[in-house]
This record gives structure tokens, C-alpha cells and sequence, in this order.
């Protein structure tokens, strides 16, 4: 770990400091080019993961079945080129969990993508 100023190493943050939610537009036009047809979706549901998985630093992500839908809508090949996306990063609280917080993965709808940037969500 890098040595602050005063000369101490850097020690963990609490679980309740790392509960964020914040949304965010990925673009998959970029992720499934060159994909072949039938493997677009499915391809599309593991880059939104995998975004998630780097944006929030969790392993356990989890995705909501209107996302889902929302990635399987015009069917295998044609997958959506961008999608809004809200990213929650919880407190795991389940007795056998391996880590202490996980991602929820959920949907939002928005008319248009123009001007939009990765914005820091209240938790409600």
C-alpha cells in the first residue's frame, strides 16, 4: 500500500462508506461488435457484468430481471447499441457469504442518451 503524508499505510474503509449507488451508460454497440449473431445477448449480459463488476470492485453481481429483459428485448442478434444502467453496491447480509458487499444491477429508462454522464445516486 502507498504511504499517506503522515506516514501510515492506508487501512480498510468501513461497509457502510462503500454503499454507493450510481448510474451509468454502457455502451454495447462497441462490446458486441464483431460477435457472432446468435452469441450477441448472452455476450451483452456478461459485458454488463463485467462492467460492474470493474466499476464497483465487487465480484457478486447480481442483475435485475427487467435489465434482462430489457438486454433480450429485440431478441438475440439485435442487441440494444446503449444502455442506462443503475449500479448499487450493497451490504451482504446473508449468514455463508464469501464477501461483505455485492452489486445489484438494475435498469433505467431513458428517452434519449444525449449529454449523459456516469451520476452519483442518492440511496433511497
Amino acid at each position: 500500500m502507498a504511504r499517506t503524508k503522515s506516514g501510515k499505510t492506508g487501512g480498510k474503509r468501513s461497509a457502510l462508506q462503500d454503499v454507493v449507488t450510481r448510474e451509468y451508460t454502457i455502451h454495447l454497440h462497441k462490446l458486441v461488435h464483431g460477435r457472432s449473431f446468435k452469441k450477441r445477448a448472452p455476450w451483452a449480459v456478461k459485458s454488463v457484468v463485467d462492467f460492474a463488476r470493474k466499476s464497483m470492485g465487487t465480484t457478486d453481481v447480481r442483475l435485475d430481471p427487467k435489465l434482462n429483459q430489457a438486454l433480450w428485448a429485440r431478441g438475440v442478434k439485435s442487441v440494444p447499441h446503449r444502455i442506462r444502467v443503475k449500479l448499487e453496491r450493497k451490504r451482504n447480509d446473508e449468514e455463508g457469504a464469501k464477501e461483505k458487499l455485492y452489486t445489484y444491477a438494475s435498469h433505467v429508462v431513458v428517452t434519449s442518451f444525449k449529454n449523459l454522464q456516469t451520476a452519483v445516486v442518492d440511496a433511497e
